[in-house]
């Protein structure tokens, strides 16, 4: 039984998706500020969720199962990450990801995420995704993903 629980996905927001974290202990250092390297689990859920709620699950992926149709095993896999520490989160903080799709290429995705504590912006990102199959090489972003991935006009 899949239980559907959209809260725990967050939301869609127009051209952007929005997850909600609450920073607990094994995220942060002995000081109890966010340790770096959770920013980008944060940041990764956000990505999964993103996709999740355009209707494009990694397992469906992973699966061959694309849009109802059998196909090629695929997978998304971070190319290219920059990341801006810019103020702490601490322990019990609330904080929200945004996502935002930047721009898609052949076999490319890129897209912004914040990391943001009310209007304090506390982590930015660029990051770059390739969907590869399950021999790891590059494929195209089929049709049926690029008009999911599009924002709506």
């Amino acid at each position: 039984m899949t239980a559907t629980w959209p809260h725990l996905s967050g939301r869609l927001d127009g051209n952007r998706h929005i997850l909600p974290v609450r920073i607990y202990f094994e995220d942060t250092d002995f000081s109890g500020v966010v340790y770096h390297g959770s920013y980008v689990r944060f940041m990764e859920r956000g990505r999964t969720d993103f996709l999740r709620l355009l209707g494009v699950g990694h397992e469906a992926l992973a699966r061959g199962d694309h849009a109802g149709e059998e196909g090629e095993a695929l997978a998304f896999t971070v190319r290219r990450m920059t990341l801006d520490f810019l103020k702490p989160a601490r322990i019990d903080d609330l904080v929200e990801v945004e996502t935002a799709l930047k721009e898609l290429g052949g076999a490319r995705v890129v897209v912004d995420q914040i990391v943001r504590r009310g209007a304090e912006v506390l982590a930015k990102a660029e990051v770059t995704v390739a969907l590869i199959n399950a021999a790891g090489q590059p494929r195209r972003l089929p049709d049926w993903l690029r008009d999911r991935l599009m924002p709506p006009t």
